[in-house]
């Protein structure tokens, strides 16, 4: 569902959103190993203390990972009616997968009958396990909320031992999906309105881009450049040519740009104009063959690199990558020749620090495209015990602390 439109309605995203590896996390195996040693001590010594676990982080940010982490609790709180039973099962359901991997590429069939077998072990997991989401009290901010430093996102409340290890995982969700969330607002703010491009890809594991995307999706970004990026909000990816498309028709950015366009005729049109390090006449090469159909002009000049166009005005600025000078010479030399409606995109390096000094000095930019800088930063988020059947309990340091904002997770899914 549609984020904003999940705001007006207030309702929460669907857990089944969400890729969740269900056995691995009520099992505890991708949790530190600590945790789920909390969780068996609890249950062996039959203690069931009823606790409200605090969560918060220590930055100025925009908090994402809610729902998802919300839906971690919802499929793995609860606890198995047969340890032991259970150990033997989920050891067989790792071996399995393990086996199902090295004949994946070499027996079809076996791989089937394991994928089978696998299966059926989960559901013999599913009846060992006791549902403990029900008995559980959440209190959180929405996806997308600013938060101050120290300000709680989350309060759980409930019997410590159906959760206690699964504070690994909903930490982790949180820590990242809000640093996501966080950078891609920063840029999205700098950029004054213009269309931010998220195009971190590249720069990170797979695995993650589906949270990812939609994290930046929270934060204000207006386009994704991998389909699994937009899939929890229903988005499709978009981009542009690539260097290595222009290298493989044999170095003509016109070519490249004709073969897409033949190719893609309901996509936007852009053409990636730095491959010669010659941007202005590279833009106006394609706008001229190109004419209507070229939606716009992408700059990536390296920040080793000098573009040509640069070379006699150089000694009174930065005249390396895709910079002010260059991007004003080319809007000037496209709107010369009547070419007003061709838009330009930039990328290469943009942090919001760069992209708030090009619109405080006017640069004609159209577009960011933003990559390894909404990779970085840091947004840790922690989890404290801060009462103990409603009396105060917490390490020195910590205390219960109450947020008239965070509001009941009531989900029907």
């Amino acid at each position: 569902m549609n984020l904003i439109i999940a705001r007006i309605m207030k309702e929460r995203l669907h857990s089944t959103t969400f890729d969740l590896p269900v056995q691995e996390l009520r099992r505890g195996y991708r949790s530190d190993v600590y945790f789920w040693r909390e969780k068996v001590v609890l249950e062996s010594h039959n203690l069931h203390p009823h606790v409200t676990m605090q969560v918060f982080q220590k930055n100025e940010a925009v908090v994402c990972g809610i729902d998802e982490a919300v839906a971690v609790l919802k499929v793995a709180s609860g606890r198995y009616s047969d340890y032991d039973q259970a150990y033997k099962l989920f050891d067989k359901l790792i071996e399995l997968k393990r086996m199902g991997r090295k004949v994946f590429l070499t027996d079809k069939k076996k791989y089937l009958q394991l994928e089978e077998e696998k299966m059926k072990v989960s559901q013999a997991l599913d009846k060992l396990w006791v549902d403990g989401f029900s008995d559980l009290k959440i209190d959180a901010l929405w996806d997308g909320d600013a938060i101050s430093p120290y300000e709680t996102a989350m309060h759980i409340h409930g019997d410590a031992s159906l959760f206690a290890h699964l504070e690994t995982i909903y930490l982790g969700i949180l820590a990242r999906r809000t640093r996501v969330a966080t950078n891609v607002r920063r840029v999205v703010n700098a950029a004054n309105g213009k269309t931010v491009l998220y195009f971190p890809a590249r720069f990170d594991h797979w695995a993650v881009q589906g949270g990812d995307g939609y994290a930046a999706f929270v934060g204000g970004a207006s386009g994704v450049s991998t389909d699994a990026q937009g899939e929890w909000w229903g988005a499709g990816a978009s981009g542009t040519i690539p260097h290595a498309l222009i290298a493989s028709v044999g170095g003509s950015t016109v070519t490249s740009a004709k073969l897409f366009h033949e190719t893609y005729p309901s996509a936007d049109l852009i053409a990636l104009v730095d491959f010669d390090n010659d941007c202005v006449n590279t833009s106006i090469t394609c706008a001229r063959e190109l004419g209507d159909k070229l939606w716009g002009v992408r700059l990536d000049t390296s920040e080793n690199l000098v573009d040509k166009s640069i070379f006699p005005e150089m000694g009174t600025f930065k005249p390396t990558g895709v910079n002010p000078k260059l991007v004003e010479k080319v809007r000037l030399a496209l709107d010369k020749e009547g070419f007003k409606h061709v838009k330009i995109v930039v990328s290469g390096g943009f942090t919001p620090e760069r992209i708030g000094m090009f619109e405080s000095m006017g640069v004609p930019v159209d577009a960011y495209g933003v990559g390894s800088y909404l990779m970085q930063g840091s947004y840790d988020y922690t989890a404290d015990i801060v009462l103990v059947e409603d009396e105060p309990m917490a390490k020195v340091g910590r205390k219960y602390s109450p947020n008239s904002r965070l509001q009941p997770f009531i989900s029907t899914n």
